[in-house]
């Protein structure tokens, strides 16, 4: 039952609920207050005091708006509703007080300084603080921390907001930041000079509302009023993070969060975020043929002579690669299915039942974990997998959830109780009971380590029937953002990738995560010279995913729109434009010229993905299986860093990648 009070703000009165704090009234009344400490999604530290207001009766001092709630205000002398007052004299006083005592020391590094144009500081001194100072002593100088490869520091800057420790000791679930000392030399530092060992540490740079820690690999490169900002869709794993993609001319500068409620809030995995250095390298910019063993580069007219005389007559299979969108997995499909052949996307093999969407989505939404009390972990590592999902969950556990793990042990950021390694947790979960289960919201999250084996059905059907006996929502992970997509359409081939593998001719759409054996002619379309292309026969370049507006599905199933940022390099073209001007070499045109055709095709078969943005309800299909041979699951990823091209083109996930190989193996010296 909520509380509603009632309270005046600058002679406005609003009805809020009780347990808000002022700062959060006052926002509903759509009034502004300044804030360098409190975060809505943080813990309230109480410290910056910039959120002063007044309240009216109460004490005769300004009053932190993040730290007191509205039932603790006092009614008038005749019960009148509370007043307080966000712009009077005395709150006046009080912001430029505070704002001169938090430029006492701060450093005047503007003109060189990363968070120039998009700093809290430089904002608020505009708007609430005074053009003068009277202090005249020498400012004070502290050491730069080495956080790692990923954040710069700058703790000369900092305003000690403590917003960094909150985020990595609550969010992130690292305990390496914390601020040591007292007074003049209290500072934030890691603790013995750690750097910091989390997959989502880069959002801290978002957090700091000054330019005490900054993006290490963007530092110098550019000012925030010379980007193009595009919002955008992140591909790097399949949670469908909201991205803004920020470009200087035609290069990729950096990508930020969006704020989404439903997906990942305002977090991003530091894959997501660092990842744009392999946009630059590695590139498929031109055709290539395969003459005599080597590749050789040729024009288009060429290469789609080549591809097409390749395909005319010959059995044919396609594969559909992790990054693909929904338009060119659509696109291959109709071209591939055109010509007699079969289209594949569940490339690592996953037991994924075609046709059945409960199956290989489920019925919970990510959002639906915050208020799960069991979340019961199969087959998945969230923490490699989905870091931002695995905050999800711990998030869960710091408000009493009970999560359990059928798989191999793992290190996540919360406690969980282990129920075994493969078909022994399987046997120990049929027997739990689920008593407590059936009366709280519990969620089952399948990854797809415990379905790639041959038994994968039947764990699935075993997840199944667990799920119906706590009564409890699904949920499956997937480890590429374009699989659910590709399943929707119905890219699957009866016998899945065995059957691929048999074809004369393979069209390779992105697929560099399989080998291809010798034999079959491989036509490959990609954006970066990775594995797929080194065994390729012709190769035709396409854009990759910041280069052409392309439709992807997550893991929830919810359709969600990447819009194009900027331009592919040399020759390469967007993907489905590709397949297009294949079709028409092939002799089995497609019928559509534009990307707008395209899609009014894709949504007469598939009508769910014109709903951008919601997540269809998928009725309860439960799948019956056979026996579970297998000992522990495999896990699905093994290097956070290197799950797909882009990656594995990019140097700096290289260097993370051998920087996380070096801590597993770090040894204590014998005392």
């Amino acid at each position: 039952m909520s509380d509603l009070r009632k309270v005046i703000i600058d002679d406005k009165e609003v009805e809020v609920d009780g347990a808000m704090t002022l700062i959060q009234a006052c926002e509903e009344a759509g009034i502004e207050i300044p804030r360098f400490c409190y975060h809505e999604r943080l813990t309230i530290a109480g410290n910056c005091r910039m959120c002063l207001v007044e309240v009216v009766g109460g004490p005769p001092k300004p009053a932190a708006s993040c730290a007191m709630q509205v039932k603790d205000l006092r009614p008038g002398p005749e019960g009148q509703p509370p007043v307080v007052k966000t712009n009077s004299p005395m709150v006046k006083k009080a912001r430029e007080g505070v704002m001169e005592f938090l430029l006492i020391n701060h450093p005047l590094d503007c003109p060189i300084c990363d968070q120039g144009g998009e700093c809290d500081l430089q904002d608020q001194a505009m708007a609430y603080g005074v053009d003068f100072s009277r202090y005249r002593e020498p400012k004070r100088a502290t050491e730069d921390l080495d956080l790692g490869p990923l954040v710069e520091t700058h703790m000369t800057r900092c305003i000690s907001c403590t917003r960094c420790v909150r985020f990595t000791t609550e969010v992130a679930g690292i305990h390496q930041m914390g601020q040591t000392g007292r007074g003049e030399d209290a500072e934030i530092t890691s603790y013995l000079g750690q750097t910091l060992d989390s997959n989502m540490q880069g959002n801290i740079i978002d957090l700091c509302p000054v330019g005490a820690l900054v993006s290490k690999p963007y530092a110098f490169t550019a000012r925030p009023w010379e980007l193009t900002k595009t919002e955008s869709v992140d591909v790097m794993d399949a949670l469908g993070s909201n991205i803004r993609v920020d470009t200087k001319g035609r290069e990729v500068m950096r990508f930020l969060p969006r704020n989404h409620d439903g997906v990942n809030e305002e977090w991003i995995s530091d894959k997501t975020r660092f990842v744009w250095d392999g946009l630059r390298r590695q590139r498929l910019d031109r055709p290539y043929i395969r003459e005599n063993g080597k590749l050789r580069p040729a024009s288009w007219p060429e290469a789609l002579t080549a591809a097409a005389t390749a395909m005319q007559g010959k059995k044919l299979a396609g594969l559909v690669g992790d990054l693909a969108p929904v338009e060119a997995a659509y696109a291959l499909k109709a071209l591939i299915e055109g010509l007699g052949g079969v289209v594949e996307c569940r490339t690592d093999g996953a037991k994924l039942p075609a046709g059945n969407r409960f199956a290989y989505v489920g019925n919970a939404t990510i959002e639906e974990i915050d208020d799960a009390s069991h979340v019961i972990l199969l087959g998945s590592n969230p923490r490699i997998e989905a870091p931002v999902l695995d905050a999800r969950i711990r998030k869960a556990w710091l408000k009493g959830a009970k999560v359990g793990v059928v798989g191999p042990a793992i290190d996540l950021t919360y406690d969980y109780h282990h129920y075994g390694d493969g078909c022994d947790g399987l046997a120990t979960l049929d027997q739990e009971n689920t008593a407590d289960m059936t009366d709280d919201p519990t969620i089952v999250i399948i990854g797809q380590g415990a379905l790639r084996g041959a038994d994968g059905e039947a764990v699935l059907a075993r997840a199944h029937a667990f799920a119906e006996r706590s009564k409890s929502k699904v949920l499956v992970l997937h480890t590429a953002a374009g699989r659910v997509g590709a399943m929707d359409i119905g890219a699957c081939a009866d016998g899945g990738v065995d059957t691929v593998m048999d074809a004369e001719v393979i069209y390779n759409l992105g697929a560099d995560e399989i080998d291809i054996k010798p034999g079959p002619f491989v036509i490959y379309q990609g954006s970066h010279g990775d594995r797929g292309a080194h065994r390729a026969d012709v190769i035709l370049p396409g854009a990759a995913y910041t280069e052409e507006p392309g439709l992807f599905v997550n893991t929830e199933g919810r359709p969600q729109l990447a819009l194009r940022a900027g331009f592919a390099p040399g020759q390469a073209k967007e993907n489905w434009a590709i397949l297009r001007a294949l079709s028409a070499e092939t002799g089995s045109q497609l019928p559509f010229d534009s990307i707008a055709q395209l899609r009014q095709a894709l949504v007469k078969e598939v009508p769910h993905l014109a709903n951008i943005d919601t997540v269809p309800e998928n009725d309860w299909q439960a799948v019956t299986g056979g026996e579970v041979s297998r000992g522990a699951f495999e896990p699905a990823i093994t290097d956070f860093y290197l799950t797909n091209p882009i990656a594995r083109a990019s140097e700096l996930m290289a260097e993370l990648s051998a920087n996380a190989k070096a801590r597993q193996q770090e040894t204590l010296a014998a005392e």
